[in-house]
């Protein structure tokens, strides 16, 4: 049996680049695909979550996320349009609506249609300006994470456009809770080259993974607004990661002034993730939402040079394959959490 056949056979998508048993743990976690913003009532969007091609649409107040795939001829229905709250394969113009129930074939208006024409679909919510799904909602996997003061109404509330990274989630991951490497890769954003010392901190594990806060005296303006902490401040950064793909800083600036920053990296496949940002803020909350999206983007920017470039391309589960020094100490509690929902074979590659 060829590869192909092989991880069809075992419920796998076509050329799947993740280990069967991997993909299987991964599945049954939520990701998100998409921003909200970007599906309306007037197109389909494409989309692929572990290299599952998938479609969304929107039918009335409800979402559909759906295998990208016509079940009459095997077209994608990303490639189709929206009638109202319908969507329209461009092949031969079937019609498919709420729950991914197929309502119309124009060919036969008044035969009775067969439910093998209904979608294969998944579960889909909007939180954070994002839209989540879940491929095996068998409801083994971690939750969709929380993020602190979305909901409070005294936060803005941004969702950043996404930025794709031709990398693994978990090293996209592993370098967003990184503290180390601000002083090297960040110098041209908002870190200071002169002030590379990582102090002593300690993660904390958490039914969802692990927490880990990080005071130093490096601070996170941006380099063009002039800081204007007090001197001696001590900024506080307080990391909530998320098993498998999630992790959120809240950064404390003076003034109990506060900054939320999501990291949501989608893995569309073992080497590409969409990352996903939202944020929150209690400050300038009526400043230029265009001006933080910029500032956002320079950001991943620099990391995402380091991701693409790292060797191996999988994140290492096994402590003994890379050299730790103790300010990767949040990198190692990452890596045991990952090895303790059970990824194992593909990651030690």
């Amino acid at each position: 049996m060829d590869t192909v056949s092989a991880t069809q056979s075992a419920g796998l998508p076509r050329h799947c680049t993740f280990d069967a048993p991997d993909w299987t743990i991964l599945a049954a976690c939520w990701h998100p695909v998409a921003l909200s913003r970007e599906l309306t009532h007037s197109a389909p969007l494409g989309v692929t979550l572990l290299d599952a091609p998938l479609v969304l649409y929107r039918s009335g107040d409800s979402i559909v996320v759906a295998d990208d795939l016509c079940p009459h001829r095997g077209v994608p229905l990303s490639m189709g349009t929206c009638k109202g709250d319908l969507l329209a394969c461009a092949y031969h113009g079937f019609e498919f609506g709420a729950e991914g129930r197929c309502v119309h074939v124009p060919a036969h208006p008044d035969s009775g249609i067969p439910k093998k024409l209904n979608l294969r679909t998944y579960p889909a919510v909007e939180r954070y300006g994002l839209i989540w799904t879940c491929l095996r909602p068998d409801g083994s996997g971690p939750k969709i994470a929380d993020m602190p003061h979305w909901d409070d109404p005294t936060y803005q509330q941004i969702t950043c456009p996404w930025i794709d990274i031709a990398g693994f989630a978990g090293r996209q991951v592993e370098g967003f809770i990184d503290v180390a490497h601000f002083a090297f890769v960040h110098t041209a954003t908002f870190a200071d080259p002169e002030n590379p010392v990582v102090p002593s901190y300690m993660p904390k594990r958490t039914s969802y993974g692990f927490e880990a806060e990080y005071r130093s005296s490096v601070a996170n303006y941006p380099h063009e607004i002039e800081n204007s902490a007090p001197e001696g401040f001590e900024w506080l950064r307080h990391f909530r990661v998320h098993v498998p793909f999630t992790a959120t800083l809240e950064i404390h600036f003076p003034n109990d002034e506060r900054l939320v920053i999501m990291n949501a990296a989608s893995p569309v496949s073992a080497r590409m993730t969409r990352m996903f940002a939202p944020i929150c803020r209690n400050f300038d909350t009526n400043g230029d939402v265009e001006a933080v999206y910029e500032f956002n983007r320079r950001v991943f920017e620099e990391d995402r040079a380091l991701v693409e470039a790292q060797k191996p391309e999988n994140l290492p589960l096994d402590p003994t394959l890379e050299a730790h020094v103790m300010a990767d100490r949040s990198s190692i509690a990452y890596r045991r959490a990952l090895r303790d929902i059970g990824l194992s074979h593909f990651f030690t590659a």
